[in-house]
């Protein structure tokens, strides 16, 4: 199984945290794949029977979904019934021994198990302790259910996306949940470094996936506060900063960004009119929003004539920023992402071989590594058990209560 750098013995930067994810679907998970890349240990508690949702999420191969081999490559598996007594009594025991918890469910869900922070923070004071949810643990909202689409929605983003007067589109993939989860994986390595460098104490991280959206939204708040301006869908234009735009080729589209002032003069020199390069209206950025249906219309008319492949190497050599709009297939064939290990060759547990995306960002000295792949439902259960104590016997007693699977 190949890593984001080639196979060495190096260090991990998370080796020896021991985490234990209880979250399902892609927030939280997406924040324990991330820390399993880097060398914590991550235990993944799921429901007997059923599992993670994910397992069963779009195209399945061999009764699994091909996404699951990512979101949970690195991690180990404890099938535990949470609804149980018993089982609540065995999440206490592993989060006493864990470095970090990460949970995504409902405001209240774990109080109700009995696994509130104040009791799980008595048991192990240096625990940090990842909440993530649709609103937040306080507020008038907090027991509102809330996906990672309502985040979006709520943060500003659904209302900016697609084109001017129509129905606000998705990104495309679920952003909301993938921005919370950055979001709490940052908080857990501040808290650790506090926790062992300051304090000696965990803390609880309180992520809400409309916040997280909402902390990327740029120059929105401020523009309202200042001047009352409500930002609008812009389609594939970049309002306020010009020229940057997706424009008509012969066979496709091509993202050409030339907003900064040298290389709007480039860019002007290529498309064959040095006259508004040489426009003193034109030389910074103020102006050249003023004009901007100008700038677009003669950017255009220059690459309608040409095909994608012809614009990107006239502009590539006079270092304008340009791209195609890559589909999967684009990605997958293209030489740039296989030299940095964007595209890896992983072996599942189901016997087949399947192409997943590398590891990042790339650390130099303590590199992220797949080290295994995504499990079973319940392949770890019993040697995690062990590792706590439990003897095989005791083991089989709570798999014939159906506490352990």
């Amino acid at each position: 199984m190949s890593a984001s750098t080639p196979a060495t013995l190096s260090p991990s930067a998370l080796q020896g945290v021991r985490v234990v994810e209880m979250g399902q679907l892609i927030a939280g998970p997406f924040c324990g794949k991330t820390l399993a890349e880097f060398g914590a240990d991550v235990v993944k508690i799921e429901p007997p029977g059923s599992g993670d949702p994910l397992r069963q999420w779009r195209l399945i191969k061999d009764g699994t979904s091909v996404w699951w081999q990512v979101q949970s490559r690195n991690k180990r598996s404890v099938a535990l019934d949470l609804r149980q007594t018993e089982g609540q009594q065995l999440a206490r025991d592993l989060i006493a021994q864990a470095d970090v918890l990460i949970e995504n469910f409902r405001p209240g869900t774990l109080e109700g198990w009995g696994l509130s922070p104040e009791a799980l923070m008595a048991l192990n004071p240096r625990l940090v302790m990842v909440r993530i949810s649709g609103y937040g643990q306080t507020g008038p909202y907090r027991d509102l259910p809330g996906f990672g689409a309502i985040g979006e929605a709520m943060g500003g983003l659904r209302h900016l996306t697609g084109e001017p007067g129509r129905v606000p589109v998705r990104v495309g993939v679920s952003i909301g949940d993938t921005l919370a989860a950055l979001h709490a994986t940052i908080g857990v390595m501040m808290a650790l470094y506090h926790r062992d460098q300051r304090g000696g104490r965990g803390q609880v991280i309180d992520v809400a996936l409309h916040e997280a959206v909402f902390n990327v939204m740029e120059s929105l708040l401020p523009e309202y506060s200042a001047f009352g301006a409500v930002r609008e869908a812009a389609g594939s234009a970049l309002p306020g900063i010009a020229p940057s735009n997706a424009y008509r080729c012969q066979d496709g589209y091509v993202l050409v960004a030339g907003n900064g002032d040298s290389i709007f003069k480039r860019l002007m020199d290529v498309i064959g009119r040095p006259d508004l390069g040489a426009d003193p209206g034109l030389a910074g950025n103020t102006g050249r929003v003023e004009r901007v249906a100008e700038l677009d219309a003669a950017i255009e008319a220059w690459t309608m004539g040409r095909s994608v492949q012809q614009v990107l190497q006239a502009l590539g050599g006079a270092r304008v920023p340009a791209g195609k709009v890559y589909t999967v297939a684009d990605i997958a064939a293209d030489p740039h992402f296989r030299a940095r290990d964007m595209i890896l060759q992983q072996q599942t547990r189901e016997g087949y071989s399947v192409e997943v995306p590398g590891v990042v960002p790339k650390l130099s000295a303590t590199p992220g590594t797949v080290r295994q792949a995504a499990p079973r439902l319940g392949e770890d259960t019993d040697a995690v058990l062990q590792e706590m104590g439990l003897s095989a016997q005791q083991i089989a007693q709570l798999r014939e209560k159906g506490i352990v699977a």
